[in-house]
């Protein structure tokens, strides 16, 4: 009787082995769609990388290590190169990574540099890395900010920002402020994993105060990437005391001239901007808000990567 009793009972120990986690295999597939979502920039993901952003589930570190470490059916959607876990079929997309992460690590310094000056312009609440650089992806030239600045003041700031752009370009560095806020609207209006990674990777350099303001007003984004807290990079946020011209330049331009110049500015650009945003429809622009993203951009990832989950999810 005892024997067929321990018989009996290593066979339930079986059967429950068998069975499917309900809760691993959410885990599971929350990986495969984190390194999917990854792999439509050519950017193979490490262990640390797929939890901070593991889509729509909360784990710890040590139970996606575990998970990546013993699931057969991980198994068959991904391979793992040195630290590096890809799609299976996309191996070759961890070189591209390091290529790029050298690029990118040349490109740091200047990204460092130029928005420490940026910040330092009348009326800049903060300036991040954003795009590839925060990433260290970096395919092209460009270096992608995003700058908050006081409110009724976003089109005086960004025609200076332009002219430190200018200045850039003689020097062969390629700035891109494609993304301008005022500091009274934080809060983005475009809710959608595109967005929520580009708000998790963003990496500020200036005005760390309206950095967390920023971050605590898009709390949304912890749907999505509910393990993506804080700054990718652990970057020193400079919040550099204003320099006098910078007060005295700030001082006439809060004066009703100040708001006609300002005034001017937005509906000369306006008119430009908006011809050219004819029909590109993640641009946007408005007394408190200046997003150049003409290129769809974020509507095109988002089409990529539901491709690749269909074809990874095949049977």
């Amino acid at each position: 009787m005892r024997s067929g009793t321990l018989a009996a009972t290593a066979e339930a120990r079986r059967s429950r082995t068998d069975k499917v986690d309900p809760g691993r295999a959410v885990l599971e597939r929350a990986i495969v769609q984190t390194v999917a979502y990854a792999d439509v920039f050519d950017y193979p993901l490490t262990a640390e990388e797929i939890h901070r952003y593991l889509i729509g589930v909360q784990a710890n570190r040590g139970t996606v290590r575990a998970t990546l470490n013993s699931s057969a059916r991980l198994n068959a959607s991904l391979t793992r190169v040195g630290k590096f876990y890809s799609l299976v079929g996309r191996e070759a997309a961890v070189e591209t990574r390091k290529v790029r992460g050298l690029k990118a690590a040349e490109y740091w310094r200047r990204a460092v540099r130029y928005g420490h000056v940026l910040g330092n312009l009348p009326f800049v609440k903060m300036i991040a890395v954003t795009g590839a650089l925060a990433m260290d992806n970096l395919a092209d030239a460009d270096i992608d900010f995003l700058i908050v600045t006081e409110p009724g003041r976003l089109w005086l700031c960004r025609a200076m920002v332009i002219g430190l752009v200018r200045l850039a370009a003689l020097r062969h560095v390629e700035l891109c402020p494609n993304y301008f806020l005022s500091a009274g609207t934080l809060e983005l209006p475009e809710r959608n994993l595109f967005t929520a990674h580009e708000v998790a990777q963003m990496v500020p350099l200036t005005g760390s105060a309206t950095y967390n303001r920023f971050r605590e007003l898009n709390r949304w984004t912890q749907g999505y990437l509910p393990n993506a807290g804080g700054a990718p990079h652990r970057l020193a946020v400079v919040d550099p005391r204003a320099p006098w011209t910078r007060r005295v330049v700030e001082t006439g331009l809060r004066t009703p001239l100040g708001g006609a110049v300002e005034r001017w500015e937005m509906t000369r650009k306006l008119a430009k901007l908006g011809r050219q945003g004819n029909g590109h429809l993640e641009a946007a622009f408005g007394p408190d808000w200046c997003k150049g993203h003409f290129g769809d951009h974020g509507l095109q990832t988002l089409a990529r990567y539901e491709d690749r989950l269909r074809a990874v999810e095949q049977p």
